[in-house]
């Protein structure tokens, strides 16, 4: 029996040394116990390697604006583990944490006693999001983001009314394979019969996996630049601005408030979404939701500036697609501006390819490490990198004190690497800037 938060908590990340377990059979041996209250929810599932959690964003901010009560499940965090299970972009209460964590204890303790063994860390708060959507506190649609790959990740419990899958890129490889089509076959596992499929995939041998699954489905498939297209796409002062058009719409100049143009092509997916949902599933979603959803979303992590004078900004690029999209940002807003770049990643993480792209856009770079598991050596980080104005330091807070304090108005400072390190970081600043 749980009596506070902070013991729920410990709980959950004690079950962080059974690793990563992929397979459904946990999952469905918990919600067969409960149940099934998967069933009792209307659900989208978004999967990918980059976007997912700016997507879901996206689309929730649409459906909140036309008036649904929206639950979101989101991983990792960037400023409290609650973020994770949200309605309306509210997160859960601590007190709701300990009614779940009292509800699904006991399930873990039974299921360590069976063959399967228990549950993962992940598979734990999954199963705590789908219990609270539909028994204490439901929704009119929850937005699942796909934890890791999709075929075996712990959402690919649910019946969605539709898939959404972002992009595709060489993450993870050790888990989900070595080239896009194999990775693309893991990421299509979450399309279903009886659904519809939006994509932003791009590599022609991805897009082949995984419009061919819908097939095999009779699952209809719309694939962003082939059936909705972004055009017009212009940066502004605090934001981006697009138009959207299909064969049968045109939604001109809509307007975001997250940097970079791959916000637009994350925004375009839920507007299409948004779009299938109003046509082909009874919601009330009108051009002004859109236009109003799009526009305040807000998505915690990704280029947040969290300064203008000085101006500090924090980066969720982990990985590749990340760092190119962050350095595409940078090169095409900050010209003017000296570069200062601290950078820290997890060790399974392709480096090289991140290290070489932020040295480019870097005037310095400074590597610091984390307390992770997971965290690179500091040292590995720096060999890593061809910089000719490179650092590293093993004190993160120290190296993000003295770079703050030096910082001049021609200047920027960019924090950036794994979305871990990004949640410890940006409390740590926030203080140093008040």
């Amino acid at each position: 029996m749980f009596h506070t938060y902070e013991e729920v908590i410990q709980w959950i990340e004690s079950r962080l040394i059974v690793g990563v377990k992929p397979g459904l059979e946990r999952m469905e041996w918990m919600l067969e116990k409960l149940d099934h209250p998967e069933k009792k929810i209307t659900t989208v599932h978004i999967g990918g390697t980059n976007g997912k959690g700016s997507t879901v964003t996206y689309l929730r901010s649409i459906l909140e604006n036309a008036g649904y009560k929206t639950g979101t499940f989101t991983s990792p965090y960037i400023e409290q583990f609650n973020e994770r299970i949200s309605i309306n972009g509210q997160p859960i209460t601590d007190e709701n944490i300990v009614k779940l964590g009292n509800i699904i204890y006991p399930l873990s303790v039974e299921l360590e006693e069976t063959e399967l063994g228990g549950p993962s860390e992940f598979e734990i708060i999954t199963i705590m999001a789908i219990y609270y959507f539909a028994e204490m506190h439901p929704v009119d649609l929850a937005i699942f983001e796909v934890g890791l790959g999709g075929r075996f990740d712990s959402t690919n419990v649910i019946q969605p009314l539709l898939e959404i899958i972002t992009n595709i890129g060489l993450d993870h490889v050790k888990f989900l394979g070595n080239t896009h089509q194999e990775i693309a076959f893991e990421k299509a596992g979450i399309i279903k019969a009886g659904t519809s499929l939006i994509t932003g995939v791009s590599q022609p041998e991805a897009q082949e996996v995984i419009l061919n699954k819908a097939d095999e489905l009779n699952v209809p498939s719309f694939l962003l630049n082939r059936d909705f297209s972004v055009v017009d796409h212009e940066s502004i002062p605090r934001g981006e601005s697009f138009t959207w058009k299909d064969d049968e719409t045109i939604l001109s100049h809509l307007e975001l408030s997250m940097f970079g143009r791959h916000q637009t092509e994350n925004a375009a997916l839920a507007v299409k979404a948004s779009l299938i949902l109003e046509k082909d599933h009874s919601f009330k979603i009108e051009e002004k939701h859109i236009r109003e959803g799009l526009k305040n979303a807000f998505w915690p992590g990704r280029f947040e500036i969290l300064s203008r004078e000085p101006l500090v900004v924090i980066d969720g690029a982990h990985n590749e697609e990340g760092v190119n999209a962050l350095v595409e940002v940078l090169n095409n807003r900050f010209t003017s501006k000296k570069k200062e770049i601290i950078f820290s990643a997890l060790s399974d993480k392709k480096l090289d390819k991140m290290i070489a792209n932020l040295d480019k856009a870097a005037d310095q770079i400074t590597f610091v490490s984390f307390d992770h598991p997971r965290a690179s050596n500091v040292e590995d980080l720096y060999e890593i990198s061809n910089s000719k104005n490179k650092h590293y330091n093993k004190d993160w807070k120290q190296a993000i004190e003295e770079e703050f304090r030096s910082l001049n108005s021609d200047e920027i400072l960019v924090v950036t690497g794994s979305l871990y390190f990004i949640s410890v970081v940006k409390p740590f600043i926030m203080d140093v800037l008040s």
